[in-house]
């Protein structure tokens, strides 16, 4: 995963931990039906404790957001790690990189936009993570603009900032099972460099 320096984890007594766990739980299932809006006083209540517990532990709603996407990094590490494994064409790293960014990035409804107010602001406990996955972005940016694949102008920042948005419509009304794909072959032709368009679509790796 990102380069990033992770804090020390924080011990909690039994009880209290069994507290957290359930609130995370109960907030996995809430946020995954209702979108990243849904009521915290709702998630307290269907974990069976007081709203007080929740803001002890989560004292935002990015807060507790943070805490449920890390527990999906595992996920994007493993992809992570065999896209750079398994694929040697930098355009096409780079193509299936931004591919897992945007599945991750479409956990649940309504995610982006929490994660694209985090990018600007360096206080939110989202905006360690998304800044990590903007450094790695940038790793696979640099290789293709080197091997001639990417546009020398493009940002990592900007790739970033288009997964998030191509995530949010992507659980549109109007989006179809067509979407994902066209959505990020608009964004590949974004960052592709003319003399590259050509080249065939990359081959996702086989995770193991």
């Amino acid at each position: 995963m990102p380069d990033a320096p992770t804090p020390a984890p924080r011990t909690f007594r039994a009880d209290a931990q069994r507290n957290r766990d359930r609130i995370l739980e109960v907030a996995e299932q809430h946020f995954a039906e209702h979108g990243v809006s849904a009521s915290l006083d709702q998630i307290a209540k269907g974990a069976q404790v007081g709203p007080g517990t929740l803001y002890r532990h989560f004292p935002t709603r990015e807060a507790l957001l943070a805490e449920l996407l890390e527990a999906r990094e595992s996920r994007l590490g493993e992809q992570l790690a065999a896209i750079r494994a398994e694929t040697a064409d930098s355009g096409s790293a780079l193509h299936l990189w931004l591919d897992a960014l945007g599945e991750w990035a479409a956990a649940f409804d309504g995610l982006p936009e929490p994660l694209r107010e985090a990018v600007a602001q360096k206080a939110s406990p989202l905006a360690l993570t998304c800044e990590g996955y903007i450094t790695t972005t940038e790793t696979f940016l640099l290789a293709a603009q080197r091997d001639g694949s990417a546009r020398a102008e493009v940002r990592a920042r900007d790739l970033f900032l288009l997964v998030l948005a191509t995530s949010w419509v992507r659980r549109a009304k109007m989006a179809d099972d067509a979407s994902r794909t066209g959505l990020l072959d608009l964004v590949r032709t974004g960052w592709c460099a003319p003399d590259s368009a050509a080249r065939s679509a990359p081959r996702r790796p086989v995770m193991r």
